[in-house]
């Protein structure tokens, strides 16, 4: 199943419940985009993508592969963890997700983000960004 990170729910003085993602980055309509992104890309290859978009403390690297690492399956695992008010961004794959999307792929698909990041479309970074590991890590075998 596609997993994106998303805060919990806030509960305010009404009692409804109202997300704390809707405070966030992005718009519902941006979260759909990426929800569905990563609903194709778990299910075309078999391995289990995971967006973060939030602070990363320093260094930054180690903070990215310890929220991998919390993953339900982080062999199988791919994490995009971006940091927009820090303007970082990090790959993360597990062992068995290496296999299949090797650094340089990843690192190819990390500029391709980037470059839409620079142009200040955020969610087009993060779903093509998906695409372009899904594609590079194939059909699940």
């Amino acid at each position: 199943m596609a997993t994106a990170e998303r805060p919990e729910a806030e509960v305010g003085p009404s009692a409804t419940a109202r997300p704390n993602v809707l405070d966030g980055p992005f718009t519902t309509r941006q979260l759909l985009r990426i929800d569905e992104a990563l609903r194709i890309a778990d299910e075309s290859t078999g391995l289990v993508f995971t967006v973060y978009v939030g602070p990363l403390t320093e260094p930054v690297r180690e903070h990215a592969q310890r929220l991998h690492l919390e993953l339900a399956d982080p062999a199988r695992a791919v994490l995009v963890a971006v940091s927009p008010n820090q303007r970082v961004l990090e790959v993360v794959t597990g062992a068995e997700a290496r296999k299949r999307i090797p650094d340089r792929d990843a690192k190819l698909a990390a500029l391709s983000m980037v470059a839409a990041f620079g142009g200040g479309d955020l969610t087009g970074g993060v779903v093509s960004g998906l695409d372009q590991l899904a594609t590079r890590a194939g059909r699940n075998a």
